[in-house]
């Protein structure tokens, strides 16, 4: 196995569902030595559709290459056991309501007076500060409150969200963002410091067009289907037996468009001579492109742009997505042997390194599979460990 990245770092991974385990999956890809922390139930993706007894592949999907613990932070002992942990670890990763870490005297103050090294990411709905701070955070609700569900689906449609998690995966990768910034830093100083993402601040953050276009005046985002804010056409087109994407983002590939389409006179009609001409006018610009396109199928017009340089592409249902050539050249699908699942798929890395490539094949931990060997190497002794499980504290 090369050497990967974040060889020799440790984290310990506090975290639940999807936004903390992600981020501290791609930690562990990146080769970094990741301990799942699990309270007595386990997370609670493990019992997700398609699962076996405790595991389950929503589980594996965001938890592999981690080494996995079982604590009971409701225990004082325990929470010596977390506290003993954090004091070798670089990073630690929670996704607890905020206030809760600390509650249980493992919060960012309380570990970095014993680890001043220590990067703490914690990752919420709303973040450590302002009004909301101490809702829960969802998706879903997170999507809601920060305006993806306003300018998701088709005009004057019901609310739709985003088809992936956005906010739940964006904070995940802020976080993730922050903590190698933090490495970094600490590098220069020798001090770590506390790493704050909400899944709000997230679907905020990656709403860039849609602010600016509030931003600038033009007044508040609305819906667009598959259209684009700031350019046309870009978006769905319908042909004889249903659609493609169409990406005429600029005015030189606008003019190759309308040459091919047999309509070069659309560059001097003022509603489409200029891009936001386009834009404010896009539905018409759409309605005229389908009167041509709808005269031939997909695969016709595909095989036509492609050949003059126009971007398309189909749209993939995820059985098209994972037999299609290119994304089995950039194996982004893996498969791995689970004890419980069996030979199991998992997404690949979208990180592609020349020296340190990450290693995405390692399964997800079985519950608490790693309890006794991570307290070894903290020091345990075999009866420690003995008294801790009699006291309910590990498993």
């Amino acid at each position: 196995m090369p050497a990967r990245a974040l060889d020799g770092l440790r984290v310990l991974d506090v975290t639940q569902v999807m936004a903390g385990p992600y981020c501290a999956m791609v930690l562990a890809d990146l080769g970094a030595d990741v301990i799942k922390v699990e309270p007595p139930a386990g997370d609670s993706t493990r019992v997700m559709p398609g699962a076996s007894g405790r595991d389950s592949p929503s589980f594996n999907a965001v938890n592999r290459g981690k080494r996995g613990i079982v604590l009971n932070l409701k225990t004082p002992a325990g929470r010596d056991v977390l506290l003993r942990l954090a004091r070798a670890t670089d990073i630690l990763i929670e996704n607890y309501r905020p206030g809760v870490m600390a509650a249980l005297g493992a919060g960012y103050e309380a570990l970095a007076a014993v680890n001043p090294r220590i990067i703490y990411a914690s990752i919420s709905g709303y973040g450590q500060t302002g009004p909301h701070r101490n809702k829960g955070g969802f998706d879903l609700v997170a999507q809601g409150v920060s305006g993806i569900m306003s300018i998701t689906g088709e005009p004057g449609g019901a609310p739709a969200k985003a088809g992936v998690p956005l906010t739940d995966l964006g904070a995940g990768l802020f976080a993730l963002v922050g903590i190698l910034a933090a490495l970094e830093h600490r590098h220069r100083t020798g001090l770590g410091q506390h790493v704050d993402t909400a899944l709000v601040d997230a679907g905020v953050a990656l709403s860039v067009w849609e602010a600016t276009e509030y931003f600038s005046g033009a007044g508040v985002p609305k819906a667009l289907g598959s259209a684009h804010r700031m350019n046309a056409p870009y978006q769905a087109i319908r042909c004889a037996d249903g659609y493609v994407t169409l990406g005429a983002a600029n005015d030189r590939i606008f003019a190759r468009l309308c040459d091919l389409l047999g309509h070069p006179e659309w560059l001097q009609r003022a509603e489409f001579a200029t891009n936001a001409g386009r834009v404010a006018n896009r539905g018409l610009l759409a309605d005229a492109i389908e009167a041509i396109t709808m005269q031939h199928p997909r695969a016709h017009w595909l095989a036509v742009f492609d050949a003059n340089d126009i971007p398309c592409g189909p749209i993939n249902d995820y059985a098209q997505v994972f037999a299609d050539p290119q994304v089995q050249a950039r194996q982004m699908m893996v498969e791995t042997d689970h004890p419980t699942l069996g030979r199991t798929r998992m997404l690949g890395s979208p990180i592609k390194m020349s020296g340190t490539p990450p290693d995405v094949t390692r399964r997800a931990p079985l519950l608490g599979e790693h309890t006794d060997e991570v307290l070894r190497d903290a020091g345990y002794s075999d009866a420690e460990i003995a008294a801790l499980r009699a006291a309910h504290a590990v498993a």
